[in-house]
């Protein structure tokens, strides 16, 4: 055979192979309003940098009639590519092929990848969209899910992990993207459950839609497994570029700096924080102040939205912000909220980004409902985060810091390089109306007028102990600034921290309170 006729086999060999389950597959999944695995692996990619591998490889199943089938690339597409010129590795997989389930050639396919982009310090990016195991594979299939778990928790913290939910996701595939760094789900799209609704009406006898056993928007606003909500694919994809931005592509490098932009943000900082200190306000403001060009990048905005997190940039350099949300439960810690907050610091920490914290909160959350769902335990991750962060670590009090809580917002206490707080901090055991009703129980109860009275101790106490004059007198606050001179002191901060070394006790692990 002629040279020109094998590379007229390969091109056709290639066709048939691209085509994925065939035309009839891909109208199906068009109908379903998803573009195929190929298509989004370009749509994401630069234009004309994919380049694939392993598109020849074969399913090994050979039971229940499975030799006789042909299933192109074993239902997922590996490869690399480039995204604003940077290289990352990538799988998509192909739900017009086998429902994309997966089966033991299909998981080496992509472990092969994800050896590739540890071996390569690049970004791993997995399109996830299957059936699930492949029950015909038996075993196999099992044994692929436990291999990508595996690389999924050796590769953590080393590059950047992302997983995108674009179809659904069941059983033992929830645990891949559960493990990586942020899930991104796209609303009427994506489905994430342990178990189908088909087995939940047969043992437990319950009618129950697949979307809210496990839709998109289940997954953002209450179980806090996606990171990012979309409603369409389109949408969804410019928030994956958007986030490659902010993050270094391993850890040993810092994030690719821009030029630096002064903030846009029209509103004075000095407005944002009303007079009345039982005012709420909303905390991205004062990030939007500050951040260069104005531009945050909130992450997990739906889920427990007490606590903002999110990355920025100071001076062109990226920044991890951690900041109270008085707009909701008044900026207060509860389960959810120090879960959160506290896999974010760990985030930035092992990808060597320097973390700006703003505090103003009143506490953890009180109640019984809290303490039974382990406030106690969730609460100690946020602790755990910030003594066990080694990036240069800022503080600024906002307003409020009572108790715990300011402890617990990367207090000089827990290690922060630089603590800062506006005129308008309050520092103390708690509010002080509670203090003053504690503390001059007696002499309030025994006043002519109590009501007058309480007001006249609670403004003593405020005095005396709700400011940040106080703890600044112990050196616990390094100073109390203006807040229109708050970015340009950060700035400062950063620059100073930037050749941070800190040596900790040498040791295997810890123990976090997971």
């Amino acid at each position: 055979m002629s040279l020109k006729r094998h590379i007229l086999d390969l091109r056709r060999r290639k066709q048939k192979v691209e085509k994925g389950g065939g035309e009839t597959a891909i109208e199906k999944q068009a109908a379903m309003g998803k573009m195929t695995a190929r298509e989004r692996i370009l749509y994401l990619l630069d234009d004309k940098s994919f380049s694939e591998y392993d598109l020849f490889v074969e399913h090994e199943g050979r039971d229940f009639g499975m030799d006789k089938k042909e299933l192109h690339g074993d239902g997922v597409i590996i490869g690399t590519g480039t995204i604003y010129g940077s290289s990352v590795c990538i799988f998509a997989q192909d739900f017009t092929v086998a429902g994309g389930s997966l089966g033991l050639m299909h998981a080496r396919k992509i472990t092969k990848i994800m050896d590739h982009a540890l071996k390569m310090r690049v970004p791993l990016i997995g399109i996830n969209d299957s059936g699930g195991a492949r029950i015909q594979e038996g075993v196999n299939s099992l044994a692929g899910y436990g291999e990508i778990f595996y690389r999924n928790t050796i590769a953590s913290g080393v590059i950047p992990q992302i997983s995108v939910i674009l179809g659904p996701c069941a059983g033992g595939a929830v645990y891949s993207p559960a493990l990586t760094d942020f899930v991104f789900v796209v609303d009427q799209i994506s489905k994430m459950f342990i178990t189908g609704p088909n087995v939940i009406k047969t043992v437990l006898g319950e009618e129950i839609s697949m979307e809210d056993l496990g839709g998109a928007r289940i997954h953002a606003e209450i179980t806090g497994n996606a990171h990012f909500f979309a409603h369409s694919e389109q949408e969804c994809f410019e928030q994956i570029k958007k986030l490659i931005t902010f993050i270094p592509w391993h850890n040993d490098q810092k994030a690719k700096p821009f030029p630096p932009r002064d903030p846009k943000f029209e509103k004075n900082i000095e407005d944002i924080i009303p007079s009345d200190p039982r005012q709420p306000y909303d905390v991205r403001d004062v990030i939007k102040a500050i951040a260069d060009d104005s531009d945050f990048f909130e992450i997990q905005e739906l889920f427990a939205p007490n606590i903002v997190i999110g990355f920025g940039r100071m001076s062109g350099k990226t920044v991890g912000f951690v900041a109270n949300q008085p707009l909701v439960l008044a900026g207060v810690l509860d389960c959810d909220s120090s879960d959160k907050a506290a896999r974010f610091i760990r985030y930035c920490n092992a990808f060597d980004i320097p973390i700006i914290t703003l505090e103003d909160m009143p506490g953890y959350l009180p109640g019984v409902d809290q303490e039974h769902a382990g406030v106690i335990r969730h609460g100690a991750k946020v602790l755990y985060a910030y003594s066990e962060a080694t990036v240069p670590k800022i503080t600024v009090i906002l307003r409020k810091a009572y108790g715990g809580g300011y402890i617990a917002m990367n207090s000089r206490h827990l290690g922060a390089d630089f603590m800062f707080a506006w005129p308008t901090a309050e520092i103390a055991v708690m509010g002080p109306e509670g203090a003053a009703s504690i503390i001059f129980k007696k002499e309030i109860e025994e006043a002519i007028d109590p009501v007058k009275m309480k007001a006249i101790k609670v403004q003593e106490y405020i005095d005396r102990f709700a400011n940040p004059y106080v703890a600044a007198s112990k050196g616990y606050i390094d100073s109390v600034i203006e807040p229109k001179d708050t970015r340009a002191i950060l700035l400062h901060a950063l620059e100073v921290s930037s050749t941070k070394t800190e040596l900790r006790p040498e040791k295997k692990h810890g123990i976090p309170p997971f």
